[in-house]
């Protein structure tokens, strides 16, 4: 038996009977079948984003090495192995000018991303990463390695595209690409204290119902350590950020951000043409290795005195560090691909985002601030968000609605009859790599 894998996130012990380093799908398939000879579990790990929680027992397989990526510029396609980075996609398509539809950080694995839906900087103009999937490699419960697309095995295609990890490991997708070589984006940071962060969050919500979907932003708030590494006028400050990823010209992104600017005086602006490959600042996600614990909450929609209490609830008294965003929703992310797909809740308006550091605190204080906050929100709560629920192997419920939950509940009954994959339908995996 080999090490357990390092990855992303590091507030879960990750202790298998066996781990397998695959180098292909043979390798996998292998691996599928020994453990269903032996009655163990199957988890997968790619880069260990997503983790839903502890995995004890079972056969974890390490995809890590299955890293390839080839880009077909006459089609406008991706091969991504199912160990790839975003990172390794988007500059393999850089210099044809083209982009994958990817997350906020490019350490974040592609094909574990895909299959939670995808929510990427380019969404409402695009839809989610998994609308543009065209074919799929997955090795199902029976150890059978399978080229599913939407003309071969419709229903497997359907639930693999939003479903997760419950249908069997991928080993690689094959997806469109967008023609995106260059951006207007960035962020812009301002004073969260008090009434200013409420005015702050107010004017946001009011801007975004004037946004065409080639413009895809949210909002973050979080009070920032006073560490000497960080920018000084944001050391020690709680900020909350407008992130802004736009497709049209520099010149019609500064017209569209200027009630932004109107605000009042910012602490930050990194607003800027920049090319694609520079996309992951607008964000700048933290790119080193920690232990974290966090929720997404899909929201119907959302007024200003909900979100600005939603901030001081997350703010400067919680009982712990709480980073919080709201992603604007709807556009493209409103519109089911042809097939349909397994990704739900097309009709909300925003996706609130929370993420803790577990340094220094608990789970269960953590789910107590988190269960404060859905409480707040009340009947705004569509459901919850599978890519964005990190340690939700805890939690099993909301992922999807019943019509969906029931047909994806049928696939794992015919796919993964002896529940390798993690049981009834709902339940957390192993790996969700995701942002």
């Amino acid at each position: 038996m080999t090490a357990a894998p390092t990855g992303f996130q590091t507030g879960f012990a990750i202790r298998p009977d066996l781990v397998v380093e695959a180098t292909g799908p043979e390798d996998v398939r292998t691996a599928v079948a020994r453990a269903a000879g032996d009655g163990l579990r199957v988890g997968v790990h790619a880069t260990g984003h997503g983790l839903a929680g502890p995995f004890e027992g079972g056969v974890l397989i390490s995809t890590r090495a299955m890293d390839s990526v080839l880009v077909d510029p006459a089609r406008r396609t991706a091969r991504i192995g199912a160990g790839a980075t975003w990172g390794r996609v988007i500059e393999a398509a850089a210099p044809h000018g083209l982009a994958p539809l990817n997350g906020s950080s490019p350490g974040v694995g592609a094909v574990s991303y895909t299959l939670g839906g995808g929510l990427g900087v380019l969404a409402r103009e695009f839809g989610y990463a998994a609308d543009l999937v065209r074919s799929l490699d997955v090795v199902t419960g029976d150890g059978v390695l399978r080229h599913v697309t939407a003309e071969d095995e419709p229903e497997l295609f359907w639930g693999l595209r939003g479903g997760g990890h419950r249908l069997g490991v991928v080993t690689g997708l094959e997806t469109a690409l967008v023609p995106v070589a260059r951006l207007y984006g960035g962020s812009i940071a301002f004073d969260g204290d008090g009434e200013a962060g409420a005015q702050v969050i107010r004017r946001y919500l009011e801007w975004t119902r004037t946004l065409p979907a080639s413009l895809t932003s949210s909002v973050a708030a979080l009070v920032y350590p006073d560490l000497p590494q960080l920018p000084p006028e944001l050391r020690g400050r709680y900020a909350i950020s407008v992130r802004v990823a736009y497709t049209g010209s520099t010149a019609e992104g500064e017209r569209l951000v200027a009630p932004l600017r109107a605000i009042g005086p910012a602490l930050a602006d990194s607003l800027r043409e920049m090319p694609y490959t520079d996309s992951h600042t607008i964000h700048s996600d933290p790119p080193f290795p920690h232990a974290y614990y966090g929720d997404g909450l899909v929201l119907s929609g959302i007024d200003a005195d909900r979100a600005a209490r939603v901030l001081e609830l997350t703010g400067r008294e919680a009982p712990m560090m709480t980073v919080v965003q709201l992603n604007h929703l709807g556009g493209a992310l409103a519109q089911a691909p042809d097939p349909g797909s397994a990704v739900p809740y097309r009709d909300a308006g925003f996706l609130l985002r929370l993420l803790s550091p577990l340094n220094g605190t608990d789970v269960a204080s953590v789910r107590a601030l988190y269960e404060e906050v859905a409480a707040l929100l009340g009947p705004l709560v569509a459901g919850r968000s599978l890519n964005f629920s990190f340690g939700g192997g805890d939690r099993t419920e909301g992922f999807h609605g019943p019509g969906t939950r029931k047909r994806l509940a049928g696939l794992v009954s015919r796919y993964d009859p002896a529940s390798l994959f993690g049981g009834a339908y709902g339940s957390g995996g192993l790996s969700r790599d995701v942002r």
